[in-house]
């Protein structure tokens, strides 16, 4: 419901940085969460308003991000793909492919040298795992058999190049298995299938037993950036997107709930109606939010200079 609202308001053109939508693939954030305290950290990239809300991200401070006002998470500088909250663990996310799991490693690695009861948790898409930077991280992670989870949303694309045409027929979770990783793959639409896998991933880095890989495959129902559908630029059919359509994590869950007597329509209503409040009252405190003033522009860019 959130990211529908964003996708609505767009269009008004009052905000003005890249926004990528997970619409399709909210069971995988909210399946890993549910093992989180609020002391563990997790790591997102450019496709993170999923990741940082389960985790219990300011919904208010997310919304005033987008519209770049003073207000927001990263004081309205950084948009949707620089989202942050310290407050729930939500330690960041970047948009450059596979940049935060070398620093999630590093918080794991960090959070082992001091002691800490901690897990860390990184999301990444199926693209990242074509970059070095994952294979290091992986890597030093399983040497030293740090408390990370490494999250993998195989949503089959990286932009509009489909994953046949850029890695051979293998699961991505194979990779695990070469670096010497605990690894396991599932359906990333199921929200109990995903908290059943990320529950034997989150107990073994906290017994101290090493990091885990896991591979969800998921699909994201709207472009790749931006607020519509891509039917109309070709490098995905009608059929492929109806078929995952019906699969909508949402949609199966809610169905699921009903159907066993534990949501009944009266509950999902008041549920919907909350939510809908909570929104409205997020958005209508971005726009009375100011912008961050000019004489701020430098601020937390360069280091301080006490001049």
């Amino acid at each position: 419901m959130v990211e529908e609202t964003i996708a609505r308001l767009y269009a008004e053109q009052e905000m003005r940085c890249p926004t990528h939508l997970c619409i399709g693939q909210e069971a995988i954030p909210v399946g890993v969460s549910a093992h989180l305290t609020a002391t563990d950290l997790v790591f997102s990239g450019h496709r993170s308003h999923g990741h940082y809300l389960a985790k219990g991200g300011d919904l208010r401070a997310m919304v005033a991000e987008l519209y770049g006002r003073e207000t927001g998470c990263a004081r309205g500088k950084g948009g949707s793909q620089h989202l942050v909250d310290l407050a729930c663990g939500f330690m960041g996310s970047a948009p450059i492919l596979a940049s935060t799991v070398s620093v999630g490693v590093g918080a794991a690695w960090g959070a082992r040298m001091a002691g800490e009861d901690r897990v860390v948790v990184v999301y990444f898409g199926d693209a990242a795992t074509e970059e070095g930077a994952f294979h290091e991280a992986m890597n030093f992670a399983a040497v030293r058999r740090l408390p990370v989870v490494f999250v993998c949303e195989n949503n089959l694309y990286s932009v509009h190049s489909p994953l046949a045409i850029r890695q051979p027929p293998r699961p991505i979770s194979a990779l695990g298995g070469a670096h010497g990783v605990a690894a396991a793959c599932g359906d990333g639409n199921d929200v109990e299938a995903v908290h059943a896998l990320a529950s034997g991933a989150v107990a073994r880095a906290r017994r101290g037993d090493g990091p885990t890989l896991l591979e969800f495959a998921t699909y994201r129902l709207m472009e790749h950036c931006g607020p519509n559908g891509d039917l109309e630029l070709g490098y995905r059919s009608a059929e492929e997107i109806a078929a995952w359509q019906a699969r909508d994590p949402v949609a199966v869950y809610r169905n699921r709930l009903a159907a066993d007597g534990a949501l009944d329509a009266a509950a999902q209503e008041r549920a919907a109606a909350e939510t809908a409040r909570e929104i409205d009252d997020a958005v209508a405190f971005a726009k009375a939010s100011p912008f961050p003033a000019p004489d701020q522009l430098a601020r937390f860019v360069y280091p301080e200079t006490g001049r």
